[in-house]
């Protein structure tokens, strides 16, 4: 059965006036992602170039790093917990107060890294804390969804499928892009002593505001009519974990390895670049995130092009393509630092093309009452395959074997990815 945009079902009975229609909810989408992975990768740039110095300045700078990139990997860990928690709540409190709850663990945890005082001051107390706001990061992250996305993906018409399947995908391009930009303007215009002294916690500051906005639109739109309308219809509630794993395992593990390809590549073109450069200085700090931002871009601009060739070319067979191109990308990490400009843009680029509609088919793999959790779950566990170890690793094959390893890593999965599309486009797609 081909998972493109051709076979999709239809899953509302005919449109009616107590539908959310997706252009009616692409707004908060976006704004709602830009929220949560700018403060990700606010704390993944500062992963690479404020903690190993403020929190572990007590190891040698290889050590330090790998350390702070395995404190990147809580949030990730702890997003797959989540579910247990919030699962039980919303059916205590309700929707609208779950995501309320949510977002303020998210926001909070995000800015009260930026309070932090560094391992000089507090001494070992200060990564302690570090530890624990990643975690709140992580649970806070898995309990925000609320079926948006889904609503999105599943009422759109068919013929633009995958249109509407990119627009989630666009706000993690875009928090990227904003969070490079304040790092690069911070890195410029300050010295590194009042960088690393004071002005690596402006970016965290940053956060409430987006927060802030993002929680009112969001609770605006899940508190009406047609959106209760919308959940009853695709029965986007949050169903137990253990049934769901039970149900669908294995299409909760298909759907984890389905965009591994994409989520490595973001975090191999944005946190492990970054890394490098500090390790090896074979640039300055400014001048890669200048890249990264222009990049950003870029990838805005390709994500949003993954909308419209995947609908006139098929989802399947459009991300077997760009999937393949991303592996023919790994051989030529190694020549990163010769031509910078053009690996850092060749991979920005395929990554929006990629990431755009590494999502689109998971809705269709799940019977409707275990679609919201078990689109979840995938989700997580992609993002734990696929991005929460990949710096460290990383960075730990180019200290100890070279960088063209690190390109074997994302090789492998490019790999994992084409083996889980060749079989989701053998298994049908679930029809409500």
């Amino acid at each position: 059965m081909n998972i493109s945009t051709a076979n999709h079902e239809q899953d509302l009975p005919p449109a009616d006036a107590d539908t959310l229609h997706p252009d009616q909810i692409v707004a908060t989408v976006i704004m709602t992602r830009v929220s949560e992975y700018f403060g990700f990768f606010v704390f993944a740039i500062a992963c690479a170039l404020v903690f190993p110095k403020v929190f572990f300045p007590n190891y040698e700078l290889v050590t330090a790093m790998l350390i702070s990139f395995s404190v990147f990997s809580l949030a990730f860990i702890s997003r797959c917990f989540a579910r247990l928690i919030f699962v039980p709540l919303e059916k205590r409190i309700g929707r609208a107060a779950r995501v309320t709850v949510a977002m303020f663990l998210l926001g909070g945890s995000t800015i009260f890294i930026g309070f932090i005082p560094g391992y000089a001051d507090i001494g070992i107390v200060a990564p302690i804390l570090l530890c624990v706001a990643r975690i709140g990061q992580g649970v806070g992250s898995g309990g925000v969804p609320e079926g948006l996305p889904i609503i999105m993906m599943l009422n759109a018409p068919e013929h633009k499928k995958s249109w509407y399947s990119m627009v989630p995908q666009l706000g993690g391009l875009i928090g990227f892009a904003i969070a490079a930009s304040i790092f690069f303007v911070l890195t410029n215009y300050l010295t590194p002593e009042e960088f690393i002294d004071w002005g690596w916690r402006f970016p965290f500051m940053v956060v409430l505001s987006l927060q802030v906005v993002a929680l009112f639109t969001r609770l605006r739109l899940i508190d009406t009519p047609e959106y209760e309308n919308a959940v009853s219809h695709h029965f986007l509630h949050g169903s137990p974990v253990r049934e769901v794993v039970k149900k669908h395992w294995s299409a909760i593990i298909l759907g984890a390895y389905l965009p591994l390809a994409s989520y490595a590549l973001f975090h191999i073109v944005t946190i492990f670049l970054l890394g490098y450069i500090m390790l090896f200085q074979v640039m300055s700090i400014p001048e890669l995130l200048f890249m990264q931002t222009a990049g950003g871009v870029l990838a805005i601009f390709t994500c949003v092009l993954s909308g419209l060739l995947a609908d006139r070319f098929g989802r399947r067979h459009f991300l077997m393509v760009v999937t393949a191109m991303v592996g023919v990308l790994s051989f030529f990490i190694g020549s990163m630092q010769d031509n910078a400009w053009i690996f850092v843009l060749f991979g920005f680029g395929l990554l929006g093309l990629c990431f755009g509609q590494s999502g689109g088919t998971l809705p269709h793999r799940f019977e409707r009452e275990y679609r919201f959790t078990g689109v979840a779950l995938s989700t997580d566990l992609g993002w734990l395959f696929g991005a929460a170890f990949a710096p460290i690793i990383a960075i730990s094959l180019t200290v100890w074997l070279g960088v063209e390893y690190a390109g074997y890593y994302l090789l492998s999965g490019v790999v994992a990815t084409l083996i889980a599309l060749y079989i989701a486009d053998r298994l049908p797609s679930i029809s409500d």
